[in-house]
């Protein structure tokens, strides 16, 4: 599919005689023609910061979705802006298929194609420009079959992960066999990313991230039923006291990704795969990911995804492990996530009012240094004094002691609980 793409953006750039790109309508960068000449003033600093990072920014995606790039039908001409860092003008194709906008196609304009009609007003296109959105057209239709193929796996992915014991070996076998041969011989890791937008239907499909083979937006909360052996699993599920405030992947959707590794605990394709959807714009503000441990068979892929969420939630909780949370070193969130949803106890609910905000991140972090006073005073940047009178209040709201192991271990879990 890459191949194509190349070969149909070199078409247009040979039948405009200017150098082009494709981007998705999220401004991925999904196939670039050549560059001829050693003139670095050919290029502007949108044009090779997307070609080096694969993808434009938020302000330069707006900045020329102010021109009614998303609502047109036909080719238009975007003048330069050396403001915006569009040094040169561009000469945009929309890629089309059935009505929809997949993407667009640039072609930079130094000047060579300013007499270049483009229709409209009751005035023909020049035949290169019908050309080049006949081409346009085609990528438009390869666009939008790789979405339907992908929304066929995400299909088959979502069932498989919220599928139970009894119905697993079919939905795995469903998957295995819609994907390409041998994409399941290797490492698996399920990726999370929480909160996840769908509420444009017609989005573009996910971006073609190395190892990534199949991604579903899941319902909020959805994190599978039981185990490979029948028991039920609660890793994942919200939790947390009411009052706590919103939690990622209580709200909106999460999206799961499937991502194939190079060697087993080798999570770094995963890693960058998470890391590039966090920068999609249809993850949402303060999203986080968290990526499962490594799977060997599709079967266990229902107790990753549980991990993955679980991660995702303990990252968006604690920024400390984020915006990319690992399973096996989310500490006790292992255990935190898995706490039925609304779990609190009433001793420390009055720290957990506002007024008491800074009391409770008093104790916490004495709670993190394991108890050392130094240590804490140093942290937060207080006399130990002071450490020693706040704390002494905190004894006092929730009548707890924390000279007893017991009640430092209440208070700690109840706090970080507090979080997710």
């Amino acid at each position: 599919m890459p191949g194509d793409y190349e070969q149909l953006v070199d078409e247009i750039s040979a039948a405009l005689g200017a150098p082009a790109t494709l981007e998705d309508r999220d401004f991925r960068l999904i196939a670039f023609g050549a560059h001829e000449g050693d003139d670095d003033s050919m290029m502007d600093p949108v044009r090779t910061r997307s070609i080096l990072q694969r993808r434009s920014t938020a302000a330069v995606r707006a900045w020329f979705e102010g021109f009614g790039i998303a609502r047109a039908k036909s080719a238009l001409r975007i003048p330069p802006d050396p403001a915006a860092g569009v040094f040169k003008g561009r000469i945009c194709l929309p890629v089309r298929h059935r009505g929809i906008v997949h993407g667009y196609v640039w072609l930079l304009d130094d000047g060579h194609l300013s007499n270049l009609e483009l229709g409209g007003r009751g005035t023909p296109p020049d035949p290169r420009i019908e050309q080049a959105m006949e081409t346009a057209t085609r990528i438009g239709a390869l666009l939008a079959a790789e979405a339907r193929a992908g929304a066929e796996l995400g299909d088959l992915l979502r069932e498989l992960l919220l599928s139970g014991a009894a119905d697993r070996p079919a939905a795995a076998a469903a998957l295995r066999g819609a994907l390409r041969p041998g994409a399941t011989e290797a490492p698996l890791a399920v990726v999370a990313v929480t909160p996840w937008d769908t509420s444009d239907t017609d989005a573009a499909p996910l971006p073609g991230l190395p190892g990534l083979l199949a991604a579903s937006a899941m319902p909020a909360g959805a994190a599978g039923t039981e185990d490979a052996d029948g028991t039920r699993s609660a890793a994942g599920r919200p939790g947390g006291p009411p009052g706590a405030g919103s939690r990622a992947g209580t709200s909106g959707h999460t999206l799961a990704a499937l991502v194939r590794l190079r060697t087993a605990g080798g999570l770094a394709p995963a890693h960058s795969a998470a890391e590039h959807l966090l920068r999609s714009p249809r993850a949402g503000g303060g999203a986080a990911a968290g990526l499962g441990a490594t799977r060997e068979e599709l079967t266990a892929l229902p107790g990753a995804w549980r991990e993955a969420l679980a991660a995702a939630r303990a990252a968006h909780a604690e920024p400390r492990l984020g915006p990319v949370g690992q399973w096996d070193a989310i500490g006790a969130y292992r255990l935190l996530t898995g706490l039925p949803a609304g779990t609190s106890d009433e001793t420390i609910r009055p720290l957990l009012s506002p007024t008491h905000a800074e009391l409770a991140r008093t104790v916490e972090a004495f709670l993190d240094c394991a108890g050392q006073a130094s240590r804490t005073a140093q942290s937060l940047g207080i006399h130990r004094q002071t450490l020693y009178y706040r704390l002494g209040r905190v004894e006092k709201l929730t009548g707890l002691d924390l000279d007893e192991g017991s009640d430092r271990l209440l208070l700690h879990m109840a706090l970080k609980s507090a979080r997710l």
